[in-house]
């Protein structure tokens, strides 16, 4: 577990975010619902788009476990939006330009590049269920195994559910 993330049980933060059509969403807008809501560290980056790219070709796995993905980033509106329009994902992409959501979750945190130390979102998932709280965590998941990871994660709950 990486330090400072939220934990199993926990209620979910609610927040207010843009999405790539630059409308605003609200994660209580999903209330009632179960959430698969992802942190990554910047669009149009290798790790991000294969693990966005899973995820587009996986949405059916997604919708059939009855879950709804978000993804979340510090990058612009116009750069989600790009992102979006060049991979058509279709599911919700959220810009968190102040980094204020990762913080709240968690995943903004010290990295290391070339020994360089800077500030950055640590790729983490949650998944939250239809009462607001956290069911799982996901700390530091590959791009290539998240959706593997995931998608058992939401078989196991609906099973126990």
């Amino acid at each position: 577990m990486i330090p400072g993330v939220l934990e199993a049980g926990k209620k979910a933060p609610d927040f207010r975010l843009k999405d790539q059509s630059g409308e605003t969403v609200a994660l209580s807008d999903y209330s009632g619902k179960t959430v698969v809501l992802y942190f990554y560290p910047k669009a149009n980056t290798p790790g991000c788009t294969t693990q966005a790219c899973g995820v587009r070709d996986r949405i059916g796995e997604y919708r059939n476990a009855g879950a709804t993905v978000i993804g979340v980033s510090p990058d612009e509106v116009k750069a989600i939006r790009k992102f979006n329009d060049e991979h058509g994902f279709g599911f919700t992409l959220l810009a968190d330009k102040d980094h204020k959501v990762a913080e709240e979750y968690g995943t903004w945190v010290e990295k290391s590049m070339y020994g360089n130390a800077y500030m950055g979102v640590q790729r983490a998932t949650f998944i939250i269920g239809p009462d607001g709280k956290i069911a799982r965590v996901f700390p530091k998941v590959q791009p290539k195994k998240h959706d593997d990871v995931v998608l058992k994660a939401l078989v196991e709950i609906n099973t126990t559910a």
